[in-house]
This record gives C-alpha cells, sequence and structure tokens, in this order.
C-alpha cells in the first residue's frame, strides 16, 4: 500500500496589485496568492492542494497548513471515499486546532487545502478527473462523505440519498452533455473597481463578443460612481446581457438597500455580499427588501453551517461556494447537498489563484450527480493566472469546457513555484 511520505508547503505570490487586477471596495491592492501544498507518496503521483489568499496572509495561512502535517506523513495514500471521509474526519477533529474555529478561518482553511490535496491524490491514482471521480461514486458513498453534525435539522443523511437517487438515472447524459458542451460561465474580468471606464467599456464590449452573457462589476466605493459605471456597462452590454454587482460586504444592512435601489434602473441581475458574510439576518433583511433582485453570499461564509442558516432563513438567491473557503471536497459536498435541498442555485466563486481551476468540477459533479440542472446555474471565470497551471481551467463561447486529466487541477507549474515563491523568487527579489 503506498503511504504519503511527506508534505511540501509553499508561499506563492503573484504582484496583481501592479495593474490593479482583483482590487475591488474592500480589497484595493490585492496580490494573488496561495498556500501551496504537494502530498509526496512513495508510489505513484503525488497530490496537490491550495489555500487562495491575496498577500500577507499566506504567511499565516502556510503555517496553518504545516501544522496539519502529522495526520498525513506517514499514513496510507488515501484512495477511497471511506478513505477520504475518515481523513476529512481526523483534520476536522483535531480539538487542539479546531479550538481555533471552530471550523472557520485560517485553520479550518488549512483543512480545506489538505482535504482538497488528498482528493487531487486520490483521483489522480484513479485516472480520473476530480469531477466524475465523485460523480461515479454511489449514491450511499457520496451521502457518507458528509458529516451531518449541526445539519440534521435541515438536511438528513436520508435527505442525501434520496437527492442523489433520484439524480442517479441521468447520470450518464449529463456527462455527455458536459463533454460536448461545457457548463455556463459568467466574467468578472470588466468589473475591477481599479479599471478606468474606457477599460470598463472596453472589456464588457469583449466579453458579449465572447459569448458571455453575465458580466460582474465591483462596487461599494462611491456611489456616484457606481452610478455612472453601472450606466456605462449597461450601455456597453444591452438589455440582453444580465449584469451582477459585488459589493465584498462593504455595507451595512440600510445602506445596502439604499445603494441597490440607487443602482436598480439599470438591472443589476444579484447583489453579492452586500454585508457581513455572518450576518444571516441582515441578508434577509436585504434580500426582502430589494426584491426581485437576487442576493448571492458565499466566498466568505466559513463552514456548512452558516450556509444551512442562510438557506433556511430564506437569505440568498444564489449560493457562491468557494472551493477554499470551507473545509475541502467533503464539506462542499455537504452545501451542495443543501442548495439542492432548497432548491437554490449554485454559481460559485472563483477567479484568484487556482479557484476558477478547482471550482469547475464542483459545478459539474453537481450537475451530474447533485442537482442534475444547469438552470440558472453558471461558474465565475477570471482571465488570469491559468497560465501557471498544469490543467488550466478554459472556456469557449462563455462556457467553461469540462476538464479530462486526472486530478483536481491544482498543480502548478515547477518554473512558476521557482519565480513567485515568496520571499526568494526571482519576482519579488528582482522587483524589491
Amino acid at each position: 500500500m503506498a503511504r504519503i511520505t511527506g508534505m511540501e508547503v509553499l508561499d506563492v505570490r503573484f504582484p496583481t496589485s501592479r495593474e490593479l487586477d482583483g482590487s475591488d471596495a474592500m480589497n484595493p491592492d490585492p496580490d494573488y496568492s496561495a498556500a501551496y501544498l504537494v502530498l509526496h507518496t512513495d508510489g505513484g503521483p503525488d497530490g496537490y492542494g491550495l489555500t487562495f489568499t491575496i498577500g500577507r496572509g499566506n504567511d499565516v495561512q502556510a503555517a496553518a497548513i504545516q501544522a496539519l502535517e502529522g495526520h498525513v506523513v506517514g499514513k496510507e495514500v488515501p484512495e477511497t471515499a471511506g478513505d477520504l471521509a475518515a481523513l476529512s474526519a481526523a483534520l476536522v477533529g483535531d480539538s487542539q486546532l479546531r479550538w481555533l474555529g471552530p471550523e472557520k478561518g485560517v485553520a479550518h482553511m488549512a483543512v480545506g487545502a489538505v482535504v482538497n490535496a488528498a482528493w487531487d491524490l486520490a483521483a489522480r491514482r484513479a485516472g480520473r478527473p476530480l469531477w466524475r471521480f465523485l460523480a461515479e461514486m454511489s449514491p450511499e458513498e457520496i451521502a457518507g462523505l458528509v458529516d451531518y453534525r449541526y445539519l440534521s435539522d435541515a438536511l438528513t443523511e436520508q435527505d442525501a440519498l434520496d437527492i442523489l437517487r433520484q439524480a442517479e438515472p441521468g447520470r450518464a447524459e449529463r456527462t455527455e452533455h458536459l463533454l460536448a458542451n461545457g457548463y455556463r460561465a459568467y466574467t468578472t474580468s470588466p468589473g475591477w473597481l481599479g479599471y478606468s471606464d474606457a477599460k470598463l467599456v472596453r472589456l464588457a464590449r469583449q466579453a458579449v463578443t465572447d459569448g458571455f452573457d453575465m458580466i460582474k462589476l465591483k462596487v461599494g466605493g462611491d456611489l456616484e460612481d457606481d452610478i455612472r459605471r453601472m450606466k456605462l456597462a449597461r450601455e456597453a452590454v444591452g438589455d440582453g446581457v444580465r449584469i451582477a454587482v459585488d459589493a465584498n460586504q462593504r455595507w451595512d444592512v440600510g445602506a445596502a438597500v439604499r445603494w441597490i435601489a440607487a443602482l436598480a434602473p439599470f438591472d443589476p441581475y444579484w447583489i453579492e455580499e452586500p454585508t457581513s458574510p455572518d450576518d444571516v439576518l441582515g441578508h434577509q433583511a436585504i434580500a426582502e427588501a430589494i426584491a426581485p433582485i437576487r442576493v448571492a453570499t458565499g466566498e466568505h461564509v466559513q463552514n456548512r453551517v452558516m450556509f444551512k442558516q442562510l438557506l433556511q432563513a430564506g437569505a440568498i438567491s444564489v449560493l457562491q461556494l468557494d472551493a477554499c473557503r470551507v473545509g475541502g471536497v467533503n464539506e462542499n459536498v455537504a452545501i451542495l447537498l443543501l442548495a439542492a435541498k432548497f432548491g437554490i442555485p449554485v454559481c460559485p466563486h472563483a477567479g484568484g489563484v487556482g479557484l476558477c481551476e478547482l471550482v469547475r468540477h464542483l459545478s459539474m459533479f453537481d450537475y451530474v450527480a447533485v442537482s442534475a440542472t444547469d438552470r440558472d446555474r453558471s461558474i465565475e471565470w477570471v482571465d488570469h493566472l491559468h497560465e501557471h497551471f498544469t490543467d488550466p481551467a478554459k472556456v469557449r463561447a462563455g462556457r467553461y469546457l469540462a476538464p479530462h486529466e486526472p486530478g483536481f487541477s491544482a498543480r502548478m507549474h515547477d518554473a512558476t513555484l521557482r519565480r513567485f515563491r515568496f520571499p526568494d523568487g526571482p519576482e519579488w527579489t528582482e522587483n524589491a
């Protein structure tokens, strides 16, 4: 039996703040970064995972991942659903590290990075891309991945089995549909808050030409600026293209309602992260006040329990799970099942470093084996940093292509790791 012989953790940072790529009202100067890990084995492929950050927080995140080394090094390589469920439970259940959350923040994101790397390793050994590796499991195996503690008032294991069994008959057809047609994408590339009006208009028009039927703009810095930018974007794309807006947690409840009312003439499709991601009742109040404009959130929602409450409260119309914010694939399976139970579409958060690469697997698994629909669903697309991955996400005519290579698509090129490693990579030493 193959064993994990070592865990290597690297701090990888990209200087995106130089061109204001990724800039928004709360994060004006992000350097998109990844706390990146490799699970080395003594037989067969290695496994790769990461957690996305935006700069100096990577110091803390990398240290948190390293603290989990004892749970994996020297252990047998996980290959089955049961193995991966047991590993997730062991990592989440480390009581001394769990105390730092529990099940949230840096410690929980570290768990997610290791869990995701283990899934990458298992899928590589199976010779399958992760979305197919997961979707080809039985309903019983998939349901067994989930920790139902704190969820059973909203989702039981029997509920999960019912959802999965209902979706099972059409799996083969939906897999073929994905392979032939891909999965709908929307783009945030035109909408960064630091971009000039001319750049916004040019990129918005280009998005329509490239086949996207939805774009997203960052808002929340200055209301008059946002009104002007929304007007320019709407004129650029016309009435047939959706425009979502994203405040990145900028407002209190009252300010969110007033701001969206001012933008309403330009028909925003959803408002994303209008207030604190922890404020369930705040989201509920905003949703009631601005309907039929949708409320979307999830990239900073810290665990399945918070998602459960948002759904129970009717506080969101769009669920935006993140591949690296929660405890990895296992917890994201729980979140997908919750969304299916409540009938809420999932439109994952992406962009960043590696998030587009990872979340496409989760949405495609959801379509094949969980929700069995792609209605009102799309995956965020941000067109930068993909060239650093060995299995980069690809979008054609506004649709994500289904990945074919084995694994979870988290592996970076060795040359990237050498150049962008912080603080001693040439990108940082030569441009200090």
